[in-house]
């Protein structure tokens, strides 16, 4: 397995960041949007910068026939970020008393992104699974948002501990958004990004085109 780079790895904070300025969309129009994430972003997370709404439905349309992908969150409020990032982090705090203050945020980031860089407050990153012909979610292995803590570790995309289906269904979900140019955080099997700093240094591009914003000033 090749290394992961976490969200709170010192290369992901150095990518520069030439805001390019395009704005937040709304997906509703353009994509089937799951609302379990409503009653935390009041209405936010349904948004995402053009260009990557753009390749979700370039993605969409690799999908082998009667596939379709779900959208569950995209943009996310700074505030947010911030809250859920120290809510995991008090977590892990609590369960490991004796742990540094750097390794907390280290195994925080597995799951969160530290606020400061995070993909989903700059409308670059989405959180995402794959439905049937009917809507019904395919088995992925793990319940979205599964913490490396309680899926034992299959929350990780390359997870072994999961059924050939499910490997199966990530393969599928994982070419045509490869294919349409997002990049995986590895430790998340639903979360893909474009734009980002995150992407940028998977990719080798010279600079992040999107930084957080709130959702007003787009």
């Amino acid at each position: 397995m090749s290394e992961i780079i976490l969200m709170s790895d010192a290369r992901v904070a150095a990518v520069p960041v030439e805001e390019n300025g395009e704005p937040l969309v709304d997906v509703r129009d353009h994509l089937l949007v799951d609302d379990r994430k409503h009653e935390d972003s009041h209405g936010a997370e349904v948004h995402l910068r053009q260009g990557v709404l753009d390749r979700l439905l370039a993605a969409q349309a690799l999908l082998p026939g009667g596939l379709r992908l779900l959208f569950v969150e995209g943009y996310r409020p700074p505030a947010l970020q911030r809250q859920y990032f120290e809510q995991y982090a008090g977590e892990l705090r609590a369960a490991h008393p004796d742990w540094s203050a750097d390794r907390i945020r280290t195994a925080a980031s597995r799951y969160v992104s530290p606020p400061e860089i995070a993909p989903h407050s700059a409308g670059a990153a989405v959180d995402l699974t794959l439905v049937d012909a009917d809507g019904r979610e395919l088995d992925l292995g793990t319940a979205m948002n599964a913490n490396p803590e309680e899926s034992e570790g299959a929350c990780y995309t390359g997870a072994g501990n999961i059924t050939e289906e499910a490997k199966a269904n990530r393969a599928v979900l994982g070419e045509a958004l490869g294919a349409a140019g997002l990049v995986n955080y590895p430790t998340e099997w639903w979360h893909w990004s474009y734009g980002d700093r995150y992407w940028a240094l998977e990719t080798g591009a010279a600079a992040a085109l999107y930084g957080p914003k709130e959702l007003g000033s787009l």
